[in-house]
């Protein structure tokens, strides 16, 4: 395979990830976000592994750094190199599925992904946001108060905030949408099936 083809794939499968972190600076619903897109997406198609995780993982930094210091701006002092270190513990981990689960790519294994990377994102971060919470006891009650919080169908049927239903539906728009557009321009453009 030439150099040049390679680089093109390359090319691509950034950009495409650079879209979507894009996304994270429209206002949307609390955790509808293109994040386990980007880590499952970058997973799958970047066939050196260190790429699999070193692209998405800089791009999810730096969308961080922009967000951190420019749009919540407000409620940090100073300048924030590094913020929310569950969110990122949760994107390693769903790299790690998209590793496992995404090296033959088809429908059913990409929503199966998504579907899990919801879960463990939703485990992950909640725990993350009771750990040392002034909100909720440090208790085993006080963590299930914790998830039961961002479930609120269950707890709280009129609440407006479905924190776990945005992740479920964002993971799967997003994912869907990154799968679907590049399986497509590689129907369009055959350079850029191959590795990357």
């Amino acid at each position: 395979m030439s150099k040049e083809k390679i680089n093109i794939r390359f090319f691509v499968l950034v950009v495409l990830i650079v879209i979507a972190a894009c996304f994270r600076f429209i206002k949307m619903p609390p955790n509808f976000s293109p994040i386990t897109g980007m880590a499952l997406f970058g997973a799958a198609y970047f066939s050196r592994k260190y790429l699999a995780i070193l692209i998405p993982f800089l791009v999810l930094w730096l969308s961080n750094l922009v967000l951190d210091n420019v749009f919540y701006a407000q409620w940090y002092d100073g300048f924030q190199w590094f913020t929310q270190p569950f969110v990122f513990a949760s994107f390693a981990v769903i790299v790690l599925i998209g590793l496992v689960f995404l090296k033959k790519v088809n429908f059913y294994r990409v929503i199966a992904a998504s579907l899990s990377a919801s879960i463990l994102f939703f485990l992950i971060t909640n725990f993350g946001s009771w750990l040392g919470s002034p909100t909720y006891p440090q208790t085993f009650e006080g963590l299930l108060t914790c998830y039961a919080a961002g479930i609120p169908f269950i707890t709280n049927p009129g609440a407006e905030h479905y924190f776990f239903l945005n992740t479920v539906f964002g993971d799967l728009l997003f994912t869907g949408g990154l799968f679907g557009a590049f399986e497509l321009m590689k129907i369009q453009f055959p350079r850029l099936v191959g590795v990357s």
